[in-house]
């Protein structure tokens, strides 16, 4: 069957604001025609209102959007059905739509233009610069009781909340694998022995263990995440010396009293008695 190109495009504004009311919690809409070419908009979060002198918030609010002949060469016809109080929009309803007003595309899809009404609705969308609305534009520049927007969500905000979901864990047989190589195997370790390594000297410079295994491990992790120190420079391993018993000691100290002398308990050295 043969459709024009713009009965082609009533349908695909269809199909996007059908999409659209899927994707939000704000969004409704009943349309008439088949394609349809007028809508009814219903906003459903927290815009203004002014009543009896005082703004006040307004939750539900209803859009008329008529699509003419010459749409979509044409802008459509928007007319605000609630009261709403807004700088660009007039208090019998006509929406100021900036720049897309001045310059209208035919690419311009409706559910694009309806993203552009909710943000105007909640204050994250406002111009005070050139206002249909003279006396809203003048107090929005003065106000200090409501904060904007009025309403944090996006036109979409079931889509986004379902980005926001928590990513799965993974299967215990990656976690297995990824425990067996070095830097699981240095957790695992440290778990059970507590901390073997990353300790420091004196002069602050870091200490290795000694054991083969507990260097195996380190070097692993250090592998993994950085070095231990940089890789121009090289590393020494320091055992500490060995210190000879206190008898030793007590032994040449006895030798001295008694006018021996023993320098040393080394065994190349000769005793030397005097008489």
């Amino acid at each position: 069957m043969y459709q024009s190109p713009r009965e082609r495009r009533l349908h695909n504004d269809l199909a996007a604001l059908e999409r659209l009311r899927s994707e939000s919690s704000v969004f409704r809409f009943t349309s008439q025609g088949l394609p349809p070419a007028h809508y009814r908009i219903q906003f459903l979060g927290r815009g203004l209102w002014r009543d009896h002198g005082k703004v006040r918030i307004l939750e539900k609010h209803h859009v008329e959007i008529k699509l003419g002949s010459s749409y979509p060469r044409g802008i459509p016809e928007i007319r605000w059905l609630t009261p709403i109080y807004h700088p660009n929009i007039s208090e019998i309803g006509m929406v100021c739509l900036g720049g897309y007003g001045t310059h209208w595309v035919p690419s311009v899809q409706l559910d694009e233009l309806c993203t552009m009404l909710w943000d105007m609705l909640r204050y994250h969308n406002y111009d005070i610069r050139s206002p249909y609305n003279r006396d809203a534009a003048l107090w929005v520049a003065q106000q200090q009781t409501f904060r904007f927007p009025t309403d944090d969500r996006s036109l979409r905000d079931l889509r986004a909340a379902l980005g926001r979901v928590p990513v799965a864990t993974p299967p215990a047989s990656a976690a297995s694998k990824e425990s067996a190589k070095g830097p699981g195997r240095v957790r695992r370790f440290a778990e059970r022995y507590g901390r073997v390594f990353g300790s420091r000297g004196e002069e602050g410079e870091r200490r290795l263990p000694s054991h083969p295994e507990l260097q195996e491990l380190v070097a692993a992790q250090s592998a993994a995440e950085r070095p231990l120190a940089p890789v121009d420079e090289p590393l020494f391993i320091i055992e500490p010396e060995s210190h000879e018993p206190a008898s030793v000691a007590r032994e040449e100290e006895r030798h001295r009293a008694i006018g021996t002398v023993r320098p040393t308990s080394r065994a190349e050295d000769e005793i030397v008695f005097i008489e």
